[in-house]
């Protein structure tokens, strides 16, 4: 197998982020081989090298890919883009074909989670597992009670109505803080809500789905997902 950098290993094992897995390795936390390794630029063979963090060897899980990405505004959440626009995959440098799970839209930033395990994703997205995601949205302006009461027991939108969310008022003036959580996933829902009742989303980021967060992502960093992860998805 062709050596790559350690860093980018320790990452893929879904261990840290490539940042946070650059300072391990300057904290002297990773071994290989035994050896305490403190060079950003080294590379190991996977097949051959033993990595340690934290003296507890690591290693790549085998099977399907999953990821989650702090996705950035400014992104289309497909594949390919006809318009040629930057598209999520472009801030995952892996030659595996994924998929994201659900969309952001292009002004949302916040949590995504991609995989190639179709069977999974279409899976999460079906309303009935109540799979609740997360969402800050700010919003222009104050708005009162009796809206979020209308947002806890659903909005007419599309001429359907939409399933219960949970709500939290963040703080309210001039502009609104909302913390929204569904676990139906039609376009532009979250904003789609907060228009039915007279209120424009002027910044909205996705925080969560279900347990999983950002965790210590920052914009535009991606990596795989812990086991733990993986398996309340499965669950």
């Amino acid at each position: 197998m062709a050596e790559e950098r350690l860093q980018k290993y320790i990452a893929r094992c879904g261990i840290v982020s490539r940042r946070k897995a650059e300072e391990l390795i300057l904290n002297c936390d990773v071994k290989v081989n035994g050896q305490i390794l403190k060079e950003l630029g080294s590379k190991i063979d996977p097949e051959i090298d033993v990595v340690e963090v934290y003296n507890k060897k690591i290693y790549v899980k085998d099977g399907h890919i999953y990821i989650k990405l702090y996705k950035p505004e400014g992104y289309v959440t497909t594949v390919k883009d006809q318009f040629n626009r930057k598209t999520v995959i472009d801030l995952i440098n892996i030659n595996d074909r994924i998929y994201p799970i659900g969309r952001l839209d292009y002004n949302t930033s916040g949590l995504l989670l991609l995989t190639d395990d179709g069977d999974l994703a279409n899976k999460l997205l079906h309303p009935k597992y109540n799979m609740y995601k997360t969402n800050d949205a700010h919003v222009t302006g104050s708005i009162s009670e009796e809206s979020i009461n209308k947002l806890r027991s659903g909005v007419l939108i599309d001429d359907n109505k939409t399933a219960p969310a949970k709500v939290k008022l963040l703080n309210k003036g001039d502009k609104s803080k909302v913390q929204i959580s569904i676990y139906e996933g039609k376009n532009r829902q979250v904003r789609k809500m907060f228009d039915a009742l007279g209120h424009s989303v002027i910044k909205l980021k996705s925080l969560s789905f279900g347990n999983i967060n950002l965790g210590d992502l920052s914009v535009g960093q991606w990596k795989y997902l812990t086991d733990d992860e993986i398996k309340f998805l499965k669950r």
